[in-house]
């Protein structure tokens, strides 16, 4: 029986394939299932015109994210806090406190999980921040950290 697969199915195949089945083995556990449809012109179209929507959507998302990674590139975060000896800071920034300025000061909303820190800054002075905007797209902000009360 040709089906047309709806998801990705260990030892058959992936989603939008189509595949010549077993006519038991997609009576009785594939179309119960929802994981196939029998394999019909209009199934086939459609799943053609979903693979071409798909396609399209992904190209502007990347697109997107690539316009956006150019302006987070040339965005520079000045962050003023109290600092002990050796440059250590009382408290640290934070992924979270750097999505924070980042709409505060540029209108630019991303999510905190998004910025790769390792680790909090807990110490004075500048370090390119990475932020995972796509995955074939990463940008880079540069965060400044400064003493409190010490001019710029």
């Amino acid at each position: 029986m040709q089906v047309l697969l709806v998801k990705d199915v260990p030892g058959v195949g992936k989603a939008g394939q189509t595949k010549n089945v077993a006519d038991g083995h997609a009576r009785n556990y594939l179309l119960p299932r929802g994981l196939a449809v029998i394999a019909t012109q209009g199934a086939v179209k459609q799943v053609e015109a979903l693979k071409l929507a798909s396609a399209k959507r992904e190209a502007e998302t990347l697109q997107e994210a690539q316009l956006l990674g150019s302006t987070l590139d040339a965005v520079r975060l000045t962050f003023k806090v109290k600092a002990g000896a050796n440059d250590r800071l009382f408290g640290a920034v934070t992924a979270a406190d750097i999505a924070d300025r980042l709409v505060r000061d540029h209108q630019i909303n991303i999510d905190k999980r998004k910025i790769e820190l390792d680790h909090p800054i807990k110490d004075l002075g500048q370090r390119g921040v990475p932020i995972k905007l796509h995955p074939e797209v990463t940008a880079h902000v540069q965060v400044m950290i400064e003493r409190e009360g010490e001019p710029s």
